[in-house]
């Protein structure tokens, strides 16, 4: 691969990956945002682990994307994923600021449009997160809208998630996602699930329920020369989520919180994800880390799918 010759003084590659990449085997993308802003310390790293391994088992190479002192990681070893689990001076970056963090030297760990942009210039095609970011309340006056939205109407990546954080406005966002051509499938389901909620209360127009339809469909967009990505909704199970009256009510208490406290734009998930944690007395990490471990595992099934079919074409 071309681009791997030419991009050795930015971006660092572990074996696993960069064999995998250069024998067209399947990979998984997957960001350390979660690592190190979503999740709290020890219990990053040992899920971050747990993620990874996951993607093994089901026949694929996890990539986890991280910057560390100026350099992209596309994959990262033990002392490196310690790096960005531990250290106190790693940003959250989406794409704007790559570029200006990389030529400061400093540590990044890289958001979904960070890492879908990063994922797709290397060549990995299938991403696995928690959720994306979307349409913030009270957009109307703030105008804050996450840059992961408009990262996916430029980039063909499949997305593997749990629908958009329940913190943020479903309905604006799914309305968003129609207007900038982003796929949506709910895999197994047409209720487009709430993050820590099984169902959000809206639908979509497309469900799939194997991996291999997943790839057909990946497939066929390749064909199509469609650039823009796909999310595949992945709901957790009723017995597994957050019960809905907690969470509403945890919901409303963060929101009136962080209104107080004046925290705004890229602060706000980080808040009112520690606001769950702790509201919730771990409840919120267990459903959190399900959600993470699932949709690795949904992404790992698909890659390996849609590498046969990317092998034939």
């Amino acid at each position: 691969m071309n681009f791997l010759n030419h991009k050795s003084d930015l971006f660092s590659f572990t074996p696993e990956v960069l064999d995998a990449l250069n024998t067209g085997a399947p990979v998984v993308a997957l960001e350390s945002t979660i690592i190190s802003h979503g999740l709290p310390r020890p219990e990053n790293m040992r899920v971050a682990a747990e993620v990874e391994d996951i993607v093994r088992s089901r026949g694929a190479v996890p990539a986890t994307i991280a910057m560390l002192e100026g350099r992209i990681h596309v994959g990262l070893n033990e002392s490196e994923l310690e790096a960005v689990a531990t250290r106190d001076d790693v940003v959250k970056t989406s794409i704007r600021d790559l570029a200006t963090v990389a030529a400061r030297k400093g540590f990044a760990a890289t958001t979904v449009a960070a890492t879908s942009h990063l994922a797709n210039l290397v060549g990995i095609r299938v991403f696995a997160t928690g959720g994306l970011g979307g349409v913030h309340r009270h957009a109307r006056e703030s105008w804050d809208e996450s840059a992961d939205l408009t990262a996916l109407s430029q980039i063909p990546i499949t997305i593997v998630c749990s629908g958009v954080k329940s913190i943020l406005d479903v309905g604006a966002t799914l309305e968003r996602l129609e207007t900038l051509n982003v796929g949506v499938v709910v895999f197994g389901s047409q209720e487009f699930p709430g993050f820590y909620l099984s169902e959000s209360g809206f639908t979509v127009d497309w469900s799939l329920d194997d991996p291999a339809d997943i790839a057909d469909v990946m497939a066929t967009r390749r064909q199509l020369d469609i650039t823009s990505g796909l999310v595949i909704a992945h709901p957790l199970p009723h017995a597994s989520q957050l019960d809905p009256d907690l969470h509403d009510q945890v919901l409303t208490e963060g929101l009136k919180l962080a209104d107080s406290k004046k925290i705004a734009g890229k602060d706000v998930t980080p808040f009112l994800l520690d606001h769950f944690h702790r509201a919730t007395h771990g409840q919120s990490l267990v459903v959190n880390t399900e959600i993470i471990v699932r949709n690795a595992e949904l992404a790992a099934r698909i890659s390996v799918a849609d590498s046969r079919d990317f092998s034939q074409a």
